[in-house]
């Protein structure tokens, strides 16, 4: 089991550096299916239908909502896709992995 799906995120008021490239590098090892895209991870989901594909969003919404780390998210008929970064560091957090291993354990079965 990922450790990431059992943390919490921590409050960011700033102040502290983003992730270096190694750590980030070592980080999206820990949740496949994400890439780096700047300084954002990313990922898109597919779905056999609409349905499916609004009832990941709301998941998704609750996770964010209740770890306090909101990703942007753009989705249609059978695709989703998050991105998450951390924009009071400028960049990476360790919050943002942690809500990717949280999503992650969503599509698990689909």
């Amino acid at each position: 089991m990922n450790d990431l799906n059992q943390s919490r995120c921590r409050p960011c008021e700033g102040g502290i550096p983003p992730l270096d490239d190694a750590a980030v590098a070592a980080m999206l090892a820990r949740v496949p299916g994400w890439t780096r895209d700047g300084n954002s991870i990313v990922r898109t989901f597919q779905f056999k239908n609409y349905y499916r594909t609004v009832a990941f969003v709301n998941a998704v919404v609750w996770i964010a909502h209740r770890e306090d780390h909101h990703p942007d998210i753009a989705f249609g008929y059978k695709t989703c896709t998050i991105r998450y970064s951390t924009h009071a560091v400028g960049g990476l957090s360790e919050n943002d992995f942690i809500c990717a291993a949280k999503i992650n354990a969503l599509n698990a079965g689909d």
